[in-house]
């Protein structure tokens, strides 16, 4: 008996030994990323001296505004007429390009809702409280004149090859763009920004993604490997990317409109079940905006927030959209320029605010009956909320409140959030990368393997620093792209009046009309 215990602690020694190892290894890449690239990080989110703002939001939120002034208020003078040529009233089938309106749209905003419009308004309204969400929607207007810019550009300078397929985005709108105006310094920022869109590609585009969603389904069937769950996602993202952005888009257009229906339709039961609070919810968000209602940081508290989780969600003035939108088939750069403002409307002024109200009527953030303000957690942090939820979990506790089953939504939600995310921003990845090494069959086909491969490393490991890392990557693809639309805005602005001249005269007609 004695020799079979001796045996059997052996054997489960034996088991748990390659566990322990691996995470060892997980610990140590760990320390060592972080060590490395800590700077990088730090420099990227680094608050505004004095006050505790991102000074990469102030860039994003900045820009967004200056786009709005210098195009005339350009997302709602065109905001019908966009609506139009995503319907394809304006599509000519013979036009260059890989995908009509609504498929750039639809893999455009595949890479952008994600798991920010779940777990960041969390985060948001749960420090900020609900006044963040009025800057999130003011965030969310301003940067839809950021997308319209970027687009329009990425569509201009596209490069179009003979067997009919393109390829475009910043890194082909810096360098072709500077060298028409004359401008130095196109090609270094362009591969800089090629750099930055590879490593945000595999990180917080496949690596991140992969995680939370080993993360969701372990969290139903119970704990398992997490890279069984990778080698799935690698299997079936791969099976979808090696058929290029004709085959992404065609998955896209149909898993987008599928995880918007999804959400905003439970988001609508629940507030149509709470129909005599919706009043009470907006008075919340208005005077939140304005005095805080009592949360950390009051006013100002809101302010960041909110502006933090717009910029964090849409990626309006990131460029990684412009890369999808250039694949359109149109002759009309400005057309793609109009369907893409459209993209920070839906991501963040819909769905976000979606997820705001349904926090909010469900009354998980906890209020001081006596006062009416909300009240603090312990750390004081943020505002103390049922259970003590944060996170997706605060937005799965709101919709369970109504929904008992909706936490397995969620769940599928989110699934399909990464599922979708990945596939979006592997070619935008890859889009970079072929700007870098060449255009070819082969090199395409080495960065879609590495690509799923990294889906593997991130489903089955904690690297915490390898995402933030990544994170700060894709903001820095922003302050390349706004430095360098500064410089090409005028260059849209040529293109708009033209468009708007030609079209009040009546010249752009329906096509087949």
């Amino acid at each position: 008996m004695k020799a079979f215990k001796t045996l059997l602690a052996a054997s489960i020694a034996s088991l748990a030994a390659p566990a322990a190892f691996a995470q060892g290894i997980d610990e140590q890449v760990n320390q060592a990323f972080a060590t490395a690239t800590g700077p990088f990080v730090s420099f990227i989110f680094a608050p505004i001296p004095g006050t505790g703002f991102p000074w990469i939001v102030m860039w994003l939120v900045i820009a967004a505004t200056v786009f709005t002034i210098y195009f005339g208020a350009v997302q709602f003078r065109f905001f019908g007429h966009a609506i139009g040529l995503v319907k394809g009233d304006y599509s000519d089938p013979n036009d260059a390009g890989e995908v009509s309106h609504f498929q750039a749209l639809a893999t455009a905003l595949s890479g952008t809702v994600g798991l920010g419009n779940i777990a960041g308004v969390a985060v948001a309204v749960g420090i900020g409280g609900p006044g963040a969400t009025f800057w999130m929607i003011l965030a969310g207007l301003l940067g839809m004149a950021s997308k319209f810019t970027e687009c329009t550009l990425g569509v201009k300078y596209r490069n179009e090859y003979e067997d009919g397929t393109v390829s475009g985005g910043p890194m082909y709108y810096i360098s072709k763009g500077f060298n028409e105006l004359g401008l130095p310094g196109g090609k270094i920022l362009a591969v800089l920004f090629s750099i930055f869109c590879i490593l945000g590609a595999l990180g917080g585009g496949n690596m991140f993604q992969a995680n939370q969603a080993h993360a969701q389904i372990s969290g139903i069937v119970g704990d398992y490997p997490g890279w069984i769950t990778g080698l799935i996602f690698a299997a079936v993202v791969f099976a979808v990317i090696v058929g290029g952005i004709k085959s992404i888009a065609t998955v896209t257009e149909k898993v987008v409109p599928l995880m918007g229906i999804l959400y905003v339709g439970a988001a609508l039961i629940i507030l149509i079940a709470n129909y005599d609070m919706i009043g009470w919810a907006f008075g919340q968000i208005f005077a939140g905006a304005f005095t805080g209602l009592g949360v950390a940081g009051g006013m100002v508290g809101a302010l960041i927030q909110g502006f933090k989780r717009a910029a964090f969600s849409n990626e309006a003035g990131v460029g990684s959209a412009a890369i999808a939108h250039s694949a359109v088939k149109t002759k009309e750069p400005i057309t793609e320029g109009f369907v893409s403002l459209l993209e920070p409307l839906i991501d963040t002024v819909v769905i976000c605010t979606m997820t705001a109200l349904v926090i909010v009527i469900s009354q998980q953030l906890i209020i001081d009956e006596t006062t009416g303000v909300y009240m603090l957690n312990e750390a004081g942090s943020a505002i103390a909320t049922v259970d003590g939820n944060t996170g997706v979990a605060l937005t799965s506790a709101a919709f369970g409140s109504t929904i008992s089953w909706f936490p397995f939504v969620l769940a599928i939600a989110v699934i399909l959030f990464a599922f979708s995310t990945m596939i979006s921003w592997s070619y935008y990845g890859l889009k970079a990368w072929t700007y870098l090494f060449g255009e070819g069959k082969t090199v395409e086909l080495v960065f879609k393997i590495i690509f799923c491969i990294f889906i593997v490393i991130g489903a089955s490991a904690s690297l915490g620093p390898v995402i933030d890392f990544s994170d700060a990557a894709i903001f820095a693809m922003a302050v390349v792209n706004i430095l360098a639309l500064y410089f090409l805005m005028k260059l849209v602005r040529v293109e708009l009046n033209s468009y708007a001249e030609r079209l009040e005269k009546g010249e752009i007609k329906k096509f087949g009309h």
